[in-house]
């Protein structure tokens, strides 16, 4: 357990997400509430209303409790945040990691970041803090890493690659909960091909001209645009596995 000392200078929350405080329970009424459960609230708080709802008076509302009385339990936002974090992300994805398997390691990591992203629709709207340093973070990044190292590539090359998978993954689910958020007129909509046809043949746009009337251009990211973004990537990385081979 850390010293109080200790806890004061690590980052906000990091503590707290590994079951860990240096503080001894406080004087006065017993607490109505845990952490766990401030933190379970601004997850189905952010569920419903979006990461913009979380505010420290808005979960108190939620709980019953003065806005004051959540710093009871997480000393300010910033250390909600990580255990938010923490919670939503919840537990890394088991992965084959067998040999030669690792391509097929490497896109379910990934498809199991964008289904989390599914299911929390503002995950990719917190804010990034740098490494990952809590327990469920942590072990996304050791399972993936222990499948790129296990290919041939050095711990370094296996933490570039994962950044390039996360940033694939959060792209793509903010994507697609945008599009599905929009309020706009769809793109593909009868009325907006018609109106965009003439203009794009006119204005020297032939190439969208022919995907539009071919209904090849429109507005959703579907599961062939994540396939084929995702293999791209894995080619890239497939090269550099071989190329380490034959170094080897």
């Amino acid at each position: 357990m850390p010293s109080s000392e200790e806890e004061e200078s690590l980052p906000p929350g990091l503590a707290l997400a590994w079951g860990l405080t240096a503080k001894s329970g406080r004087l006065g009424r017993k607490p109505s509430q845990s952490v766990e459960a401030i933190v379970a609230a601004a997850v189905a708080l952010a569920d419903e209303k979006g990461f913009e709802a979380l505010s420290m008076p808005n979960i108190a509302k939620r709980l019953g409790l003065t806005a004051n009385a959540v710093y009871r339990y997480v000393r300010s936002r910033e250390e909600l945040l990580v255990l938010l974090a923490e919670t939503a992300w919840g537990p890394a994805p088991a992965l084959d990691t067998g040999t030669g398997r690792w391509r097929a390691a490497a896109a379910a990591w990934t498809r199991a970041m964008i289904g989390r992203c599914e299911a929390h629709p503002w995950l990719p709207d917190l804010p990034l803090r740098g490494a990952p340093a809590t327990p469920n973070l942590l072990r996304w990044t050791e399972v993936l890493l222990e499948a790129l190292t296990g290919a041939g590539l050095s711990t370094a090359e296996s933490l570039g690659c994962a950044l390039l998978l996360d940033g694939y993954a959060r792209r793509t689910a903010t994507a697609r909960r945008d599009v599905r958020e929009s309020s706009a007129a769809p793109t593909r909509s009868a009325t907006v091909t018609r109106f965009l046809q003439p203009l794009l043949h006119e204005h020297g746009y032939p190439i969208l001209a022919s995907m539009m009337s071919r209904d090849a251009y429109g507005d959703e990211v579907g599961e062939d645009d994540v396939d084929f973004g995702l293999n791209r990537i894995l080619d890239g990385i497939e090269v550099l596995v071989a190329r380490r081979a034959d170094d080897r």
